[in-house]
């Protein structure tokens, strides 16, 4: 499966796009497609990478 977040880094921030609610998340860790985010509104979540590609956040968004 391909990694549709292989741009991530650690201390990225990011936002998933099918769950706004969530807030913006902070990338905790990318290890081959899991990817874990401390999200403001939701907490922490692990993200099969291979399934959503999450949103880049930049300081201007």
């Amino acid at each position: 499966m391909e990694d549709l977040n292989i741009f991530l880094e650690p201390g990225m921030y990011v936002r998933h796009p099918s769950q706004s609610d969530w807030g913006t998340g902070q990338v905790q860790s990318c290890i081959n497609s899991k990817i874990t985010v401390n999200f403001s509104e939701m907490g922490k979540v692990v993200i099969d990478g291979s399934r959503v590609a999450l949103q880049q956040v930049f300081e201007n968004d």
